[in-house]
């Protein structure tokens, strides 16, 4: 049996855009709708990675004596920075954080790095371990930040197919009311 490719790796693939002018309106829409879920699940990772480190950074800077407060005080802050009325996405559809029943492990990395339960024993880590937790999850978010701009940049190659074929006269203008 042939593993389950992630969505992410489809999408990155070539071949999800190529020949883009065989494809029905439809079938644009779909791929479009895939990269949007995607953009859903990574930036609720990114939010995930985010807090983790901000929470470590905390720690690291209080047993350092640069902050006063303990981790406990400081939460609400901590979990608070950065929102500022920006808007939250729901938590995504297809996020998987249990283990797949097929018995493979072909979940997103971050899946693993977010499953660690480092912050139920933070007092028991020392300095060091701290210092490589923040690397792992500073690495994590990296890569999410890379798959996001792949996903950007395959949304945009589908989304000029799509002008392309509003300019040209290809497709009813009525159906852009049907894409909302």
């Amino acid at each position: 049996m042939e593993p389950r490719r992630r969505r992410i790796d489809e999408v990155v693939n070539p071949a999800y855009i190529a020949d883009l002018e065989s494809l029905s309106m439809d079938q644009l829409r779909e791929r479009r709708a895939v990269l949007d879920d995607l953009d859903t699940e990574l930036s609720y990772y990114r939010r995930m990675l985010h807090g983790r480190m901000d929470l470590l950074s905390f720690e690291l800077r209080r047993r350092s004596g640069e902050e006063t407060r303990s981790l406990i005080e400081a939460l609400p802050q901590i979990l608070a920075k950065g929102v500022g009325g920006t808007h939250r996405s729901p938590i995504p559809k297809e996020l998987s954080l249990e283990p797949p029943e097929s018995g493979g492990d072909d979940r997103h990395p971050v899946d693993r790095i977010l499953q660690d339960d480092f912050l139920a024993h933070l007092p028991s880590l020392d300095d060091a371990e701290l210092i490589t937790i923040q690397a792992t999850l500073t690495d994590a978010e990296r890569m999410v930040s890379r798959e996001r701009r792949n996903v950007y940049d395959v949304y945009d190659v589908i989304s000029a197919e799509v002008t392309r074929r509003y300019k040209e006269g290809l497709v009813d203008a009525g159906d852009v009311l049907e894409e909302r």
